[in-house]
């Protein structure tokens, strides 16, 4: 196409064979896709195009990909707020004639492959070498390795005695990112096998699960790091997770999968006393309300 059309907070181009997306900088501008810059979406990687009325006076124009095309949707899981979402393109309400063009455009050059999951990514994930900050060390990857260091004021007694951590990628699986945004967010990198032992130890399995499938909380576990208020965000640890998980599948030959993010579920007192000492850290530094602490607290004596 070669033409141009400019939003709110992005400008898509609309090249020969892909969509070149541009994110804008300034404080309107979600953080995420600030730090996104640009991403190129071939069209070969969308499923669907619709346009929707917005809000105050606006349109959305939203491309959606299709299932397992994009490393950043994939670590997301879902868990992006509407606003963070990097297909959408809001537009004045008087532009919606022309965004209902370039809806009809795009529609047009979907093909039969559109409402399949894809077989590998198509879209590039950010680059590394990347590192964040969380609450209980620093993460660092490389393209090749990634490396947690743990902060003496943070991490669990377990993770101290575990040492700091180097994890080449091609041991692992694949990765939970549980955003930020949830109380106990966290990013925990999977070791590969064991979503298939996992499986394996179904009932009805005649193998036991491997180990590392055994849960254990994020604060525990050593292939883990914790979020918390200030530490981890999402337009930090959410786009190292993508380029983790993109590096995974591209280094090996099996399917790598995101493991789902376990909700619920009772925990053992020694869990649940570390936890509290943890939310106690919080509530002292300031950085959680009483209303918060005393409402956490009650949730965890809960599941003892």
């Amino acid at each position: 196409m070669g033409d141009v059309l400019a939003g709110i907070h992005a400008t898509w181009e609309f090249e020969t064979d892909f969509l070149l997306i541009r994110f804008q900088r300034g404080i309107r501008t979600p953080r995420l896709l600030q730090s996104l810059r640009e991403r190129r979406i071939p069209f070969t990687a969308l499923s669907s195009v619709s346009l929707t009325p917005g809000k105050r006076g606006t349109v959305v124009l939203h491309a959606v990909p299709r299932p397992g095309a994009d490393p950043l949707l994939e670590a997301a899981a879902g868990q992006l707020k509407e606003g963070c979402d990097p297909y959408r393109l809001v537009l004045p309400a008087e532009r919606e004639t022309l965004a209902d063009y370039y809806a009809d455009e795009l529609r047009a050059l979907l093909g039969p492959e559109a409402s399949r999951p894809a077989e590998r990514f198509m879209v590039t994930a950010p680059e590394a070498p990347m590192h964040f900050k969380a609450y209980d060390g620093r993460a660092g990857f490389d393209g090749t390795l990634v490396s947690f260091r743990w902060y003496w004021t943070g991490a669990s007694s377990a993770k101290w005695k575990a040492g700091d951590q180097t994890f080449p990628v091609a041991d692992l699986g694949g990765i939970e990112w549980r955003s930020p945004e949830a109380f106990e967010g966290y990013l925990r990198l999977v070791p590969r096998g064991a979503l298939a032992d996992a499986d394996a130890g179904a009932p009805g399995a005649d193998a036991p699960p491997h180990p590392a499938a055994q849960r254990v909380q994020p604060d525990q576990d050593p292939a883990s790091v914790v979020f918390g208020l200030g530490y981890g965000q999402v337009h930090e640890s959410l786009p190292f997770a993508a380029a983790v998980l993109e590096s995974v599948r591209r280094t090996q030959s099996v399917p790598v999968a995101t493991a789902p993010v376990p909700v619920g579920g009772r925990r053992d007192p020694a869990d649940i006393a570390e936890r509290m000492r943890h939310l106690g850290d919080l509530h002292r530094a300031g950085l959680v309300t009483d209303a918060e602490y005393t409402a956490k607290k009650t949730e965890l004596l809960a599941e003892l």
